[in-house]
């Protein structure tokens, strides 16, 4: 487990220690026993061994023992599907920031 939020990532390697995803990106939201960063990220493809378009993925984490341990996650197909998320919570935002 990670003690600190620096050290969180969404960085993978395989058992021979390729990488098959690449962090590109993080930006803390929150933080304390309840810690929600926003990755941007990058998989690779297998067949080619070329890294694909970059993803989005919001994680929470939860701290218990000192330890920052993963409690859910929400990927980001596409940038379509960023770009629809953004004019939502603009909507949102414009509609609702003075109550």
């Amino acid at each position: 487990m990670t003690a600190a939020i620096e050290e969180l990532t969404c960085e993978w390697k395989d058992d021979d220690g390729k990488l098959l995803t690449k962090q590109l990106d993080k930006v803390v939201l929150t933080k304390g026993a309840w810690a929600t960063l926003v990755y941007l990220y990058q998989d690779i493809n297998r067949a080619s061994g070329e890294f694909g378009k970059p993803k989005i993925r919001i994680q929470r984490y939860q701290k218990r023992g000192g330890d920052y341990r993963p409690h859910s996650k929400f990927n980001v197909s596409s940038i379509a599907q960023a770009e629809k998320i953004t004019e939502v919570f603009q909507k949102w935002i414009d509609e609702y920031a003075d109550e």
